[in-house]
């Protein structure tokens, strides 16, 4: 008899919007490793999974979603793509989903995002399956501590990013956000449900004059890192530049860069510092 191994079955992918699901599938099927994709219809462009095992399944129908990677053999699942927080009421849970919220309760899906995600994650856990995080999956989208890009922060946009960290740590423990943009020491906007590219339009519209701002993004103190890590990429870059800021620093080791390359070419182009930081240790080093 012949044991499966959790590498021979398909990695369950739960696919939101954007392209990033579908070049991690192209990366473990290049590995070998067969994938099943159920596709968010609400957020997920259904078109990229074509020629690829899929289904497509609304939002609310959480019984559908289990059913079809059961089906598929699906043991290991993985959640990626950008999606609009939901609300409650807006969901129309089949059966299956307004039990699973019943039995977890309400308060998952009261709270943040990362309330939200945990409370999703011991719903999968629960029906056996095994949740991991993208970068178990796919290597080289996490960096370093470092620049990445563009000249080194001067005093004061360290001092900015200094600041931007104070407000994300104390953020963080009631589950608001990932991302804070400043100038000059001046908190021009907080990410909270809009999400980052939106939060970016917003701090535009509220520079200073000067020397622009920085875009700090943070993972949370204790965030599942298999959950919706903090990420930027090339749109991430694009739209910093038209909020005339002067650049950006991540959480080195908990963030991810996607498409890597091009986003660290483009952020250089445009004269935009990209820094991957240890948080703690840059607040250490303070110039006396």
């Amino acid at each position: 008899m012949t044991t499966t191994t959790p590498e021979a079955t398909p990695l369950g992918i739960i696919a939101a919007g954007g392209v990033m699901p579908r070049r991690l599938a192209d990366d473990v099927l290049a590995s070998g490793r067969p994938v099943y994709v159920v596709a968010i219809r609400e957020f997920a462009e259904s078109q990229l999974y074509a020629g690829l095992p899929h289904r497509v399944v609304r939002l609310g129908a959480a019984g559908q979603v289990i059913a079809a990677f059961r089906a598929a053999g699906v043991r290991d699942l993985v959640m990626l793509g950008h999606a609009r927080r939901p609300s409650l009421l807006s969901l129309f849970p089949d059966a299956w989903t307004a039990s699973a919220i019943a039995r977890v309760g309400r308060g998952y899906f009261a709270g943040g995002d990362d309330t939200l995600l945990r409370g999703v994650t011991r719903v999968l856990e629960d029906e056996g399956f095994v949740v991991r995080g993208v970068h178990e999956l796919r290597a080289g989208l996490t960096q370093a501590p470092g620049l990445l890009a563009g000249p080194a922060p001067d005093p004061a946009q360290a001092a900015d990013i200094r600041r931007g960290i104070a407000v994300l740590r104390a953020m963080g423990p009631v589950d608001v956000g990932q991302a804070v943009v400043v100038q000059q020491g001046l908190v021009l906007a907080v990410e909270a449900i809009e999400g980052t590219d939106a939060m970016l339009a917003r701090a535009g519209s509220l520079r200073r004059e000067g020397p622009g701002g920085v875009l700090v993004k943070l993972a949370k103190p204790g965030q599942d890192l298999r959950l919706d890590m903090p990420t930027i990429g090339p749109v991430t870059v694009e739209n910093a530049k038209a909020a005339g800021l002067s650049g950006i620093a991540i959480d080195a080791g908990r963030s991810l860069v996607t498409e890597s390359e091009a986003t660290i070419a483009l952020a250089a182009r445009y004269g935009l510092f990209i820094l991957s930081l240890d948080p703690e240790a840059f607040n250490k080093d303070i110039p006396s």
